[in-house]
C-alpha cells in the first residue's frame, strides 16, 4: 500500500504560475522553493497593476496582500469578476488569520503566511490548488461527456423513427420504378431517363439510411454560415471494453464524474453504488478488476467490508488519515484531491502490481 500521490511525480512544467510581490528577497526565495520543488518559475511583477496585466497568462497567481499600489483583496475580487480566473493564494503576514480567512471567503483558493512554515507549506498548497484546478478541468471534461451521450441517445432515438418512417415507404417507392423498367416496350428514353435517375436517388437515400442505422457517435461536420450536421459519411465504432468492471462507491458525486470518465477511457466497464449494500453485491461479479471507495466518514472505507478471498484489488481515495484505510483492507490509498493526470495510471499500476 502506497500514498498515490507520492508514488507518481505530477508533471508540474505546464504550470504558468504568476508572482506578485514588492520585496525581492521574498521573490527570489519562493522562486528557488518553486524550482526545488519542480514548479515551473514564476512570472514575477511587483505591483497589483501589473499582475492585473499578466494574469490572463497565468493559471495560479500567488498573490502578496501588502503591494504599493492596491491590496491583494482587491485585486483578488477584479481577478475573481473575470470570465475564466486563475487559481489565487494570498500571502499575508505572520498573524493576519482573519485577513487570509476574508481571502477565502471572497474567492481565494488558499492563503499561506510569510513565517518559518513558508518553505514547508509553499509546495503542499501548490500542489493542493493545481490538482483542485486539474479536477475542476476534468469535471468540465465530463459534463462534455455527458452531452455526448445525451447526443448519441438523441442519435438512437433518430434512428429508430428514420428506419420506421423511411424506410418502408423507400422500398415501394424502389419496387415501383423496378416495375416501371422492367417493363418490355412503350416507354420514350427521357422516360426511361428519368426513371433511371430516381432509382439513382431512391439508392441514394438507401445508403444514407443505412449508415444512419450504423452511427456510435454523434460527430459532427461544421457546414457553411455556422452550420453544424451530425457526420454521417464513415464507419462508427465504440471503445470495447478491455480490462473488466471498476465498482465506484464515492459520496462526492465530482469526483465519480471525474473518475468515471478516466476509467471508461482506459477500457473499463463503470459501474456505480449509492449503498454499501449495493457495493457488496456489486463486488461479488466475476469480471469486477478494481472496486473504489470513498473513506467519508468515521468509519474506514465508508463501512465496506471486502471479502478476504476477493480476486479484486481494493482502492480507498481518502482525504485524511491514509493508515485507517490501509489497515481496513485498501490494497492501494489515493489521497484527495487526487491528480487526473496520474490516477489512471496509479489504478493501472494496482491491477499489474506495480503499486
Amino acid at each position: 500500500m502506497t500514498d498515490g500521490s507520492a508514488s507518481r511525480t505530477p508533471d508540474r512544467s505546464g504550470l504558468r504560475i504568476l508572482l506578485v510581490d514588492d520585496d525581492p528577497a521574498i521573490a527570489r526565495l519562493i522562486q528557488q522553493l518553486l524550482k526545488l520543488h519542480g514548479f515551473p518559475q514564476a512570472t514575477y511583477v511587483e505591483t497589483g497593476q501589473a499582475a492585473l496585466a499578466a494574469a490572463d497568462q497565468a493559471d495560479l497567481v500567488l498573490l502578496d496582500h501588502q503591494l504599493p499600489d492596491a491590496s491583494g483583496l482587491d485585486i483578488l475580487e477584479v481577478l475573481r469578476s473575470r470570465p475564466s480566473p486563475p487559481a489565487i493564494v494570498l500571502v499575508t503576514a505572520h498573524g493576519n488569520e482573519s485577513l487570509a480567512a476574508k481571502a477565502l471567503r471572497n474567492g481565494a483558493d488558499d492563503y499561506l503566511a510569510k513565517d518559518a512554515s513558508l518553505p514547508e507549506l509553499l509546495p503542499q498548497v501548490l500542489e493542493r490548488v493545481r490538482r483542485n484546478r486539474a479536477l475542476r478541468e476534468a469535471l468540465t471534461a465530463a459534463e462534455r461527456e455527458l452531452m455526448r451521450a445525451e447526443r448519441l441517445a438523441a442519435v438512437g432515438e433518430m434512428t429508430v423513427t428514420l428506419h420506421h418512417e423511411i424506410n418502408n415507404p423507400l422500398m415501394s417507392a424502389s419496387a415501383e420504378v423496378e416495375l416501371l423498367l422492367g417493363e418490355p416496350s412503350g416507354q420514350s428514353a427521357s422516360v426511361r431517363e428519368s426513371l433511371e435517375a430516381v432509382k439513382h436517388s431512391l439508392n441514394r437515400i438507401r445508403d444514407i439510411v443505412r449508415r444512419v442505422g450504423e452511427l456510435r457517435r454523434a460527430d459532427s461536420t461544421a457546414y457553411p454560415g455556422d452550420l453544424r450536421m451530425i457526420d454521417i459519411s464513415g464507419p462508427r465504432s465504440v471503445r470495447a471494453v478491455q480490462r473488466g468492471a471498476a465498482v465506484l462507491y464515492v459520496p462526492e458525486e465530482d469526483v465519480v464524474r471525474v473518475s468515471s470518465l478516466l476509467l471508461r477511457a482506459a477500457g473499463f466497464e463503470v459501474r456505480t453504488c449509492a449503498t454499501v449494500a449495493e457495493l457488496t453485491k456489486a463486488a461479488d461479479a466475476m469480471d469486477v478488476q478494481l472496486v473504489i471507495v470513498g473513506g467519508a466518514g468515521a468509519a474506514p472505507l465508508a463501512g465496506f467490508r471486502p471479502a478476504p478471498d476477493r480476486i479484486y484489488r481494493l482502492v480507498a481515495l481518502v482525504a485524511g488519515d491514509q493508515g485507517v484505510a490501509a489497515s481496513a483492507g485498501a490494497d492501494h490509498v489515493i489521497l484527495l484531491p487526487f491528480d487526473p493526470e496520474t490516477l489512471t495510471g496509479e489504478l493501472l499500476g494496482v491491477l499489474e502490481g506495480t503499486q
